[in-house]
């Protein structure tokens, strides 16, 4: 009624007084050297440059995080400055401040736009937010810091309320957090989860009681975890079985932690992953970008359990196969000393293109098949196709177990590309089931097997099952 109204307006007068008394307050402020930073930095996150250059940055960083940071902080630009610019600011309609009494060194031109919310400040809180969620603190802290010092900019030039600018932040940082909605936050789309559970033992921060064992080809991984552990025996990778210690740490790819896990389990000890090879699915699954990733890790000690898959006297973390993946590997193991390992990849993956390689016979759980692929994950993958890429648990106690038969309707090309691309469906020419074991054999009963991506000849048949929350590993 008119009681509510008049308590409304004078609310709404309480606060706009408020706003100008404070606006007043920094007028009348004397920062020494504000005046030659804050002016140029307030023009430099004009339409949002300032962001977008170091969205640029980010991305030509190479660290997955950065890349992500950057596309969520733009995101998150994107979806603020349209929700201030085109409807907070025509719906409120301010008038801009009267910067009257502000010195000439710090007076911007004056912006034709209404004046509340901020559009600046929306879209600094709205990146700074966003690198939040996906960058590490040494990196979103001076991100944050910049921000808050744009957000200021705009009071201490003269352009905005302080109440400008507090609005402006409030939509800048609910834009970036509804960017999770929208495209899940690293925590959702890189790690999976796991069962949490806590060390046996006392960690020492400076590795003392860690083996640590490096794959000659991760030098600088090894350069960074011998100054962050400078008590940890580091072993050579052929003698990973003979190492001694509460912990172990494998850096290398897929493969290298496919034996360090073996060890792991069979030492009953802890395993701290450190990505170093070209394909790193498993650490990144984790949540471990990156040699100073694995280092915060064991420091934080942080252990989960999870499932490990074995067949052939041997484990995997990730997946093992048979069929056309194994002789893509064989024939990029073959050439990648010479040439590198995409290279050699490329050279394989067009000599079984053209004809060189073809379905095989196998049976699986008592049924006959021919068949191009047969793929079986260690825990549930969470998209469709012969080769999936991501998994949302690792601890669910099943194998993801796909089939890509072969038909004459079925071409080559498109089931090598689901081999690639790994996201193909195939209509009825390709099956997938969960269970806890499942039985392979072929007529001559030997079989070509991948393990994690390293490749080995086994006589079936073949019992593929699982160890539920068996490893150990640091995150």
């Amino acid at each position: 009624g008119e009681a509510g109204q008049e308590i409304h307006m004078r609310l709404r007068s309480r606060l706009n007084r408020l706003d100008k008394h404070l606006y007043a307050s920094v007028a009348q402020a004397r920062l020494p050297g504000f005046e030659r930073v804050l002016p140029p930095l307030s023009r430099a996150a004009d339409n949002a440059l300032l962001w977008a250059g170091i969205a640029g940055g980010f991305a030509l960083s190479g660290r997955r995080r950065l890349r992500r940071a950057a596309t969520r902080g733009l995101l998150a630009v994107s979806l603020a400055s349209p929700l201030v610019n085109l409807a907070g600011k025509q719906a409120f309609a301010r008038k801009r401040p009267v910067a009257d009494s502000l010195p000439l060194t710090r007076l911007l031109r004056m912006p034709l736009s209404a004046s509340f919310p901020s559009g600046h400040s929306a879209s600094a809180a709205a990146f700074a937010t966003a690198v939040a969620l996906e960058a590490p603190a040494v990196v979103a802290a001076p991100v944050a810091l910049l921000a808050g010092a744009v957000c200021f900019s705009r009071v201490y030039t003269g352009v905005h309320y302080p109440g400008d600018v507090l609005a402006g932040v409030a939509i800048g940082v609910a834009t970036g957090l509804l960017t999770r909605r929208i495209w899940p936050e690293a925590g959702e789309a890189g790690r999976a989860r796991a069962s949490a559970t806590a060390p046996s033992f006392d960690l020492d921060p400076l590795g003392d009681g860690l083996a640590v064992v490096v794959n000659q080809e991760a030098s600088e991984a090894a350069r960074t975890l011998r100054e962050a552990f400078p008590r940890a025996e580091f072993v050579p990778l052929e003698s990973m079985d003979k190492a001694e210690g509460k912990a172990l740490a494998v850096a290398g790819g897929d493969g290298t932690v496919n034996r360090g896990a073996l060890a792991a389990l069979e030492h009953g000890r802890p395993l701290l992953v450190v990505p170093a090879g070209t394909l790193n699915h498993f650490a990144t699954e984790l949540g471990i970008e990156d040699a100073d990733d694995a280092v915060a890790a064991y420091r934080g000690g942080d252990l989960v359990a999870v499932d490990v898959g074995e067949v052939a006297g041997g484990v995997f973390v990730n997946n093992a196969s048979v069929g056309i993946y194994p002789e893509l590997v064989d024939r990029r193991e073959a050439r990648q000393k010479r040439i590198g390992k995409w290279p050699a990849l490329l050279w394989a993956l067009a000599e079984v293109l053209g004809r060189d390689a073809a379905p095989f016979d196998v049976v699986v759980d008592g049924v006959p098949y021919r068949a191009w692929l047969l793929f079986v994950g260690n825990c549930k993958y969470g998209s469709r196709g012969a080769a999936p890429g991501r998994r949302v648990r690792l601890e669910d106690g099943v194998l993801d177990i796909r089939l890509m038969t072969a038909a004459r309707t079925l071409p080559r090309v498109r089931a090598f590309g689901s081999v690639v691309a790994g996201r193909l469906g195939l209509s009825r020419h390709y099956r997938q089931w969960q269970a806890d074991t499942v039985r392979v054999e072929t007529p001559s009963g030997e079989i070509r097997l991948a393990r994690d991506g390293e490749t080995l000849t086994a006589h079936g048949p073949l019992v593929f099952t699982k160890r539920p929350r068996s490893l150990h590993v640091f995150r």
